[in-house]
């Protein structure tokens, strides 16, 4: 479950870079939770001479970081390992015949067993120490297919053409066919948790869940094996790629991000600063959880527009004078909390706020001027204000 913290830690852990036409950015942020434990891969350019492959993934630990960080270092070399080059490289080709592309599936699957076996060895988790486990979402790019691979309640989507075109299945234990699964290993599924205990059905590590004799890896309480969707490439209408952990999904829906983003994207093409803008949002709404998001780019991705951004300065310009009227109207009453203002913003039509995003992605922009205007505000550190109320 996890304890919390009383105030988020809000610093970010931000990258970004560039290749085979795709450009991407990132960021990870701690919030409200005691520890991190989320990890991520980036990498334009894969060994073996797939010059042109790519390779994005986020991690989400539970139980502490150590599956997490793992993966996130060596999950690729293994699916790689898993699958010969020479299949990879006939995958990649202009129109890759069905065998390759079938081949690249089953190497994906085959190096999350690898993996999932490998760790199994470590010592501090072999010996119960280090309890921990972790979902993986990643998406794996050739110049023809997007692969998108998941392992528990990570989710990846593709924006095409302005409109969500694909997303992940999250791997939860009331869904029929992981229920199924879990009832045959001897398990049970209680408050929509594995035995009560782990909220999701597929993950890497969590070993504890594996360990019923006479099962194979993909027959066990929790499954190591992923789900793997392939999609033929769109040059003209592939927008993005956003891969995200529970922490953005508990509080934005496929719609929603994919709009937000879209939206951001349009203002600025800073897509650490797009990435920025999506945890805070996330957070401002309510998420309790890490949060991590990779943004992807494809060539038709939204460019920056400039009636967008000056619709955008209009709309910080507005809602800096309703602060301003709102502290100035309190008068003798004294200046109101932050709460309070954002709760009387709420309960207003403002236009053109971003969507998906709403009054919680703005958020920044009215504490900036709330601050400015009363520097004498009393900071407890308990961090109530970064909670919207609605």
């Amino acid at each position: 479950m996890g304890a919390f913290l009383d105030k988020p830690k809000t610093e970010k852990q931000n990258a970004h870079g560039e290749g085979n036409s795709l450009r991407y950015g990132l960021s990870s942020m701690q919030g409200w939770r005691v520890e991190m434990e989320d990890a991520h891969t980036a990498a334009i350019g894969l060994p073996h001479g797939l010059d042109d492959w790519s390779f994005f993934a986020v991690y989400d630990g539970h139980a502490g970081s150590r599956v997490a960080n793992y993966c996130a270092k060596h999950l690729l070399e293994h699916i790689v390992a898993a699958g010969s080059a020479e299949e990879l490289r006939r995958a990649g080709a202009p129109s890759p015949d069905a065998p390759a592309v079938e081949a690249v599936k089953g190497g994906i699957r085959a190096g999350f067993l690898r993996i999932d076996e490998h760790m199994r060895s470590f010592t501090d988790l072999r010996n119960g120490m280090d309890r921990s486990g972790s979902t993986a979402v990643a998406v794996l790019l050739s110049p023809a297919h997007a692969y998108f691979i998941n392992c528990g309640d990570s989710r990846a989507l593709l924006c095409r053409d302005g409109h969500v075109r694909f997303s992940t299945l999250d791997h939860k234990p009331c869904n029929p066919r992981e229920k199924e699964r879990i009832q045959n290993a001897g398990g049970s599924v209680m408050i929509q948790r594995v035995n009560g205990s782990l909220a999701v059905s597929r993950a890497l590590g969590d070993y504890d869940y594996k360990c019923v004799e006479g099962k194979g890896p993909t027959e066990q309480l929790v499954s190591p094996e992923p789900e793997v969707f392939e999609i033929m490439r769109a040059e003209a209408e592939d927008e993005f790629v956003v891969l995200a952990c529970d922490g953005i999904w508990d509080v934005m829906s496929n719609e929603e991000l994919c709009a937000f983003v879209r939206a951001r994207l349009e203002v600025s093409d800073d897509l650490e600063k797009v990435c920025n803008e999506v945890v805070d949002t996330c957070l401002h709404k309510g998420s309790r959880d890490n949060m991590s998001v990779v943004l992807v780019c494809l060539p038709n991705a939204p460019k920056v527009s400039e009636e967008a951004v000056k619709r955008d300065a209009e709309l910080d310009k507005f809602l800096e004078s309703r602060v301003e009227e709102l502290i100035e109207k309190a008068g003798e009453e004294g200046i109101p909390d932050l709460v309070h203002v954002m709760r009387n913003l709420a309960t207003e039509n403002i236009p053109n706020l971003p969507p998906g995003g709403g009054l919680a992605s703005k958020h920044s922009v009215i504490e900036a001027v709330y601050n400015r205007l009363n520097p004498q505000r009393d900071d407890d550190g308990n961090g109530a204000d970064l909670e919207d109320p609605w």
